[in-house]
């Protein structure tokens, strides 16, 4: 099991206010408002930086092979699935 140990964050006045109005109207504690801000801004990052690995990865990849698809394969490709219809992506070439 995971030890659950604080941290200190240092909020100025005005921030400290705004953060106790939202935990009263949303009748939460300060706290749980804190913890679940965390939460939510890790998961964004881990999914923003996963997404930008992701990208380097094509763009190796690419750099070792050649193989992409044009500007207007893809956006034929996009425009079927705009408008609603199953269409699969487009394969890579030289």
């Amino acid at each position: 099991m995971n030890a659950v140990r604080p941290i200190a964050v240092k909020l100025d006045q005005d921030t400290r206010e705004r953060l106790k109005r939202l935990a009263d109207a949303k009748d939460r504690s300060t706290h749980w408002m804190l913890r679940e801000a965390v939460a939510q801004f890790v998961e964004r990052e881990e999914k923003r930086e996963a997404f930008r690995q992701a990208g380097l990865q094509a763009w190796e990849e690419f750099q070792s092979t050649g193989k992409h698809v044009t500007h207007d394969e893809a956006d034929a490709w996009l425009a079927k699935l705009e408008a609603g219809k199953a269409a699969a992506a487009p394969e890579c070439h030289d």
